[in-house]
């Protein structure tokens, strides 16, 4: 009981949000490139935030958007470097972060995953009552890892994390070493309240224990890219974030613990 009160009450909060984005008209959306640091670019348009790595031999890429986004920033990258596409690493399985895998596989691009991500698309599954049939196998990740993996792209080392029962099961943690940026996926966005994947593995807890994490193996000024929000951030713009969740999520067990209903606890 006490799981599913907290689960729909962060659902309640995100989910007319998330309805607008879907039926949002993407022939008008922009798509917004920032530098970070470094060799690392940020791209805001319909879906998840995009990280851009640009090398003298290739470009890494972060999530891929929604598939009808994949024109635009195919055009983006164009202006970024005119090197060839060679890595697409994937922060979690949701269709606005890797919608697009397909267009870039098919453009040459090498897709990496944690291996939960891949057997999510690979067989499909529910998520809030809904029934997400398995993934065509060219939008498939063709590497994956368990724990942890490192891709050397020229001159930056871009460390690949896994971190467990958080946003989801499958949320990968990537950090440019060189460049000192971090992308969090949607373990950390700014624009809102943020969505909690029960169905397929993710917590409360293990999203606050993501960003202790971060917080605590990385310096305050390290650049962070979040999975939506317009700006990038610093690790030092965390804990507000991760103090909101620790309070909220107090707040639900002593509403429970008290008897409310999830009308009383939505108030």
């Amino acid at each position: 009981m006490r799981k599913a009160l907290s689960g729909s009450l962060f659902l309640f909060l995100i989910f007319s949000a998330h309805s607008l984005l879907a039926q949002q008209d993407f022939s008008k959306v922009e798509v917004h490139v920032q530098k970070v640091n470094g060799s690392v670019y940020m791209l805001t348009g319909a879906g998840g935030n995009v990280a851009i790595c640009v090398s003298d031999n290739g470009v890494l890429m972060v999530d891929t958007e929604f598939p009808q986004m994949s024109e635009k920033i195919e055009a983006a990258l164009q202006k970024l470097s005119d090197k060839p596409l060679r890595y697409v690493i994937d922060t979690h399985w949701h269709g606005d972060h890797v919608g697009g895998n397909a267009n870039f596989r098919n453009r040459g691009a090498l897709i990496i995953a944690q291996e939960n991500v891949r057997r999510i698309l690979a067989s499909g599954t529910m998520r809030d009552g809904r029934k997400y049939e398995p993934a065509p196998p060219e939008a498939l990740p063709q590497l994956t890892y368990e724990e942890r993996a490192t891709v050397y792209l020229d001159g930056e080392e871009v460390r690949l994390i896994h971190v467990p029962h958080a946003h989801t099961d499958g949320d990968t943690v990537v950090y440019f070493t060189n460049s000192h940026v971090l992308d969090l996926g949607d373990d950390y966005r700014t624009d809102g309240f943020p969505l909690v994947d029960e169905d397929n593995g993710g917590t409360v807890k293990g999203m606050i224990a993501a960003l202790d994490g971060v917080m605590k193996e990385y310096p305050p000024d390290t650049k962070v890219i979040p999975g939506h929000g317009p700006d990038p951030m610093t690790v030092a713009d965390i804990k507000s974030f991760a103090d909101m969740l620790r309070d909220c999520r107090a707040r639900v067990e002593k509403g429970i613990e008290q008897g409310k209903t999830l009308e009383q606890l939505k108030k």
